[in-house]
């Protein structure tokens, strides 16, 4: 009896061995493979908006984009690898790709090219569409900005591996990124995609996405500079010109202690590396700049702009001067316990025609005579396009 009970013991262990082992085997059969959705020129699956049309190039069926968007239809992706070849006989132009875009066209992540920057430290860059607004002159350097070749009129391969919140951009090269974005900053999880060129003749063809297992979701946030004011209040936004040129708002004149009372503020916090990033919370100005074309006419009113009043308390322990080091997009009016100190313009091509109005830190400096006690801190911050954001960091006066 022992025996037999032995024998069934033995028998039973072989059987489940046998068939953890047939189990094992199979699951790397069993395991469901990535998805990979092929998309010709000519699908119903292109969503075109703008001047887009199927045609030949060099050799190939293609779809040709020339200020025009192609998203995919029914499809929403989180992580996924994006391949596409591209050919671009335009001398000036800007292509790339949209992706976790929002359904409203509103915010989105954007990495692209330009053709007229080939082999310069900006021939691409990636930046987020925050409330419409391509925020290019923020985001910029490591991270956003990299320079790379770019082949005029020949078909050339790109490809885009989106990992949680991380991207990597190759181009030509599909051992080595050309762009490594290390921290994306819509805060987009999911969304749809496509391609988008905003000028210069492009075609794309072999447009291919493969959806990937989401990888976990983790931030690498650069670190917080010493002393940048970080706590702020927004107004609203405000029309700075009436439809006609003239003007609404005098941004040379501080608020009044009853327009302070009044106004409706939003308390918000800046983002490390210290940007109060205005495109997050307020609508961005959708308009066609008179000086464009035309360096002469910078100085003409500007219909469309717009301009946020942004607020914050200094504690000062005596009387004293300190230097308010300073970077903005595209303009501020610096107000210190309700008198004006500085005003500064930085729109892009302003300057100069080649000017780009990049924010950085060390753009500008205003000494703020502080008085013991609280002191109220006012930035009037208005925008054009490009970008609308302030950063403000609080300095002893080098000996």
């Amino acid at each position: 009896m022992r025996r037999q009970a032995m024998v069934r013991y033995l028998a039973l262990g072989v059987l489940a061995f046998l068939f953890a082992s047939a189990a094992h085997s199979q699951t790397p059969a069993t395991q469901p493979t990535p998805a990979t959705l092929s998309i010709p020129p000519d699908s119903p699956r292109w969503d075109l908006q703008g001047n887009a049309k199927v045609t030949e190039h060099q050799g190939r069926q293609a779809l040709m984009l020339n200020g025009a968007q192609a998203i995919v239809k029914d499809f929403e992706m989180r992580d996924a690898v994006l391949d596409v070849d591209v050919s671009t006989p335009a001398s000036r132009g800007f292509f790339g790709f949209y992706f976790r875009l929002t359904d409203d066209g509103a915010n989105t992540e954007f990495v692209y090219l330009r053709q007229h920057k080939s082999g310069r430290p900006d021939a691409m860059q990636y930046i987020p569409v925050l409330n419409n607004g391509r925020t290019w002159q923020i985001y910029n350097g490591p991270g956003f900005t990299g320079a790379v070749d770019i082949p005029k009129d020949q078909w050339f391969h790109l490809r885009l591996e989106v990992v949680g919140a991380q991207a990597k951009l190759y181009v030509k090269d599909m051992e080595k990124p050309a762009l490594v974005m290390d921290d994306l900053k819509s805060g987009n999880q999911k969304g749809q995609l496509g391609m988008f060129v905003l000028a210069g003749e492009t075609y794309i063809s072999n447009f291919q996405v493969r959806t990937t297992p989401d990888a976990p979701w983790e931030r690498h946030l650069p670190p917080m500079p010493p002393n940048i004011l970080t706590k702020w209040a927004l107004s609203p936004a405000y029309e700075v010109y009436e439809s006609s040129g003239a003007p609404a708002r005098n941004l040379e004149r501080p608020l009044t202690p009853s327009e302070i009372a009044a106004t409706k503020w939003q308390d918000v916090e800046a983002e490390p590396p210290g940007f109060v990033v205005i495109n997050r919370y307020r609508e961005s100005p959708q308009f066609q700049r008179s000086y464009d074309n035309d360096f002469s006419k910078r100085l003409e009113p500007q219909p469309g702009m717009r301009v946020v009043y942004a607020r914050t308390t200094i504690e000062s322990d005596r009387d004293q001067l300190k230097r308010l080091n300073l970077g903005y997009s595209d303009a501020v009016s610096v107000f210190l316990n309700g008198k004006i100190l500085y005003r500064g313009q930085s729109y892009q091509n302003y300057r100069d025609p080649d000017f780009l109005g990049i924010i950085n830190l060390d753009n500008d400096y205003v000494y703020l005579p502080l008085k013991k006690g609280t002191n109220d801190l006012v930035l009037a911050v208005s925008e054009i396009g490009g970008g609308w954001a302030f950063i403000c960091r609080l300095d002893d006066i080098p000996n």
